[in-house]
């Protein structure tokens, strides 16, 4: 009986929590709205996961969890700890990503500078709930709907909310379809969500291949910081657009950002124990992020909106396109999509709306630069 009440005392079961309880619950209802609702399962789905392993609790001689050093968890975590497993993300995005619709229609750029409001507010408002500037410039980024970049910035300024700001992160990139259209509708008329955009011109190859030369010597030498996301971003493209590098190309876009996108969603997830993860400051957390999103949409459909006072006919921008300007690619453009056809089911935005989509990844890459460098000791 002696063996039996140690062997319980010592098992999850034994050493189960309120805590460790809430945070299954959590990992079980990613996991179910991956599957059943469909938001973003190829990262909700490895993160839910990930929440359950990462609250089974057990003894603290036992080396199982992310934070126990040697332990298999601890070393997959390594990847993003230290800011590996974003950059590799970065390049694959980069090999899956067609500038030609933003090359052909450069004023559409702005919308995704705009949408980056949301950061630079949030910051604000974390300074003012009494973080320290780099909690703040870590929490800040989450206003840029892009998880990887937010994993990095936040593993070199606060990686004590890592767990915290990466599930944030990913929520609210999950929930785009459910948080963008009702500030979509409200802050825009009929007339206005009808508007149709001229077609996009055929942008040549040349043209191509030199946007991410170009594109990345300007952003690195304007915000150093940004060099291993928008390094890696630029590198990925120039090996799609290049046309002498398909296998490399394909590697990256598919079965190397699959593997990095499992190993990061997974260990993510398992860093959220309840010890590290339950506290005031993590719900302070999410109440920034999802103001900070809603701010970044509304700050790209509200430029739009001012960017038409200056334009004339067919050059004008329906205002719907700037809610894709935050770093959510390609759901953000997507939403701008569903909205548009519902009004007019023959109105086809989704290539506009990949402009400020794309351009707001690289808005965001160049916020987290611009923040690291400034608040980095």
């Amino acid at each position: 009986m002696e063996m039996l009440q140690s062997f319980y005392s010592a098992s999850g079961l034994g050493l189960m929590t309120w805590g460790y309880a809430i945070m299954i619950a959590i990992g079980i209802m990613f996991v179910t709205l991956a599957i059943v609702k469909d938001y973003e399962p190829l990262l909700l789905l490895p993160i839910g996961f990930g929440i359950m392993v990462g609250n089974i609790p057990h003894i603290s001689s036992m080396a199982l969890g992310v934070y126990d050093q040697g332990s298999v968890l601890y070393y997959l975590y390594f990847g993003v700890s230290q800011g590996i497993f974003p950059p590799l993300i970065f390049l694959g995005l980069g090999a899956m990503t067609d500038f030609s619709t933003m090359l052909s229609n450069p004023k559409l750029v702005l919308l995704g500078a705009a949408a980056q409001v949301g950061i630079f507010a949030t910051l604000l408002g974390a300074l003012y709930m009494g973080m320290t500037p780099n909690e703040a410039g870590a929490i800040g980024i989450i206003g840029g709907a892009d998880g990887p970049t937010a994993i990095f910035l936040s593993a070199k300024l606060a990686p004590h909310l890592l767990g915290a700001i990466a599930i944030a992160a990913y929520s609210y990139m999950a929930l785009v379809p459910v948080i963008q259209p009702p500030i979509m509708r409200l802050l825009t008329t009929r007339k206005e969500r009808l508007m149709r955009m001229k077609p996009p011109r055929q942008v040549p190859t040349r043209e191509r291949i030199i946007f991410p030369i170009a594109s990345f010597l300007i952003c690195g030498l304007i915000a150093p910081g940004s060099l291993p996301l928008i390094g890696m971003f630029m590198f990925g493209n120039l090996l799609k657009e290049s046309g002498v590098t398909e296998r490399l190309a394909n590697t990256a876009r598919n079965a190397m950002i699959d593997i990095v996108t499992i190993l990061l969603g997974f260990s993510v997830g398992a860093s959220t124990q309840a010890s590290h993860f339950l506290t005031p400051q993590s719900i302070k957390i999410f109440i920034l992020g999802a103001l900070s999103f809603c701010v970044a949409t509304a700050g790209g459909v509200l430029f739009a909106k001012i960017m038409n006072l200056f334009l004339r006919g067919d050059n004008k921008i329906n205002p719907l396109v700037g809610a894709a300007g935050v770093s959510a690619v390609p759901d953000s453009a997507r939403v701008v999509q569903m909205v548009g056809q519902k009004e007019d089911p023959t109105n086809f935005l989704l290539m506009h709306a990949m402009a400020p989509n794309v351009a707001g990844v690289i808005g965001s890459a160049i916020a987290a630069g611009v923040l690291w460098t400034v608040l980095v000791k």
